[in-house]
């Protein structure tokens, strides 16, 4: 098996093979039958049906982006923010399998976590990660949030698509091919989504709330950039171990809430 996985091009062959003769167990059916889409470059998490994020077994369907280690970040610097809140309001937003909302759940048993994403396979793998499923909702960014919410949430989290349409063909195959473009392509320069979500989220954030977008070390000074013309005190921070870069926007404690 493991030559096997060798020849497919997967680099952590020995790995690999333990983890799926432990899903398979004694179905050895189900062992070749998961061989079998390995190799035909399906990434591992959806093969297994599930990823690793933070310590926790995060469900991930076909079709849907799988979660990220430099993800981590993101809700690292979630939870900094909203260390001495009680019961925090978090927005998961552009949330594909909900990883990051999850991990701020399993962190704050407290708080109160919401999800949007725009592909309908994501909102519904995202309803079996997360504990509330009537927060997660399908639809364009903040539209289709209850308006009730306007400036309450304590934390916006944001992993939106950030590749440059003209450099997604050059992307490792798994993600390429399997993951969809909607979660990939982020504009010309990589930064349009983030762009709009810097726009829009203030209206959204209580004051003295938090916008954290994940981005790349290219691309940072530029989505700073987006959250500075939006009105944010911007930042960045980088977790090199990790190799993470989030942008952060902090909205001023003395806003009028909407």
């Amino acid at each position: 098996m493991t030559a096997r996985l060798r020849a497919a091009g997967c680099v952590f062959a020995e790995e690999e093979a333990a983890l799926l003769v432990s899903e398979a167990g004694e179905d050895g059916g189900r062992l070749e039958g998961m061989l079998a889409e390995r190799e035909s470059g399906r990434p591992l998490e959806v093969v297994v049906g599930w990823a690793e994020f933070l310590r926790l077994k995060i469900r991930v369907a076909d079709g849907v982006f799988v979660p990220r280690r430099r993800t981590e970040l993101l809700v690292a610097v979630a939870l900094r923010h909203v260390d001495a809140t009680a019961s925090p309001r978090v927005l998961d937003l552009c949330c594909g399998t909900g990883a990051a909302g999850s991990a701020v759940e399993a962190a704050r048993p407290d708080a109160e976590v919401w999800a949007s994403d725009v592909d309908p396979r994501a909102a519904d793998c995202a309803r079996t990660n997360l504990r509330a499923a009537d927060r997660v909702l399908c639809g364009d960014l903040f539209a289709p949030l209850p308006g009730s919410l306007r400036g309450r949430f304590d934390v916006v989290i944001a992993n939106a698509p950030y590749v440059p349409s003209g450099e997604v063909a050059f992307m490792p195959p798994e993600a390429r091919d399997f993951e969809p473009l909607a979660a990939l392509d982020g504009g010309q320069d990589g930064t349009a989504i983030q762009a709009r979500i810097a726009g829009e989220a203030a209206e959204w954030l209580a004051p003295g709330g938090l916008l954290v977008v994940e981005t790349s070390e290219r691309q940072a000074v530029t989505t700073v950039g987006h959250l500075s013309t939006a009105g944010f005190a911007a930042g960045i921070v980088r977790d090199d171990e990790l190799d993470a870069v989030c942008a952060t926007g902090s909205r001023h404690p003395t806003s009028g809430a909407a």
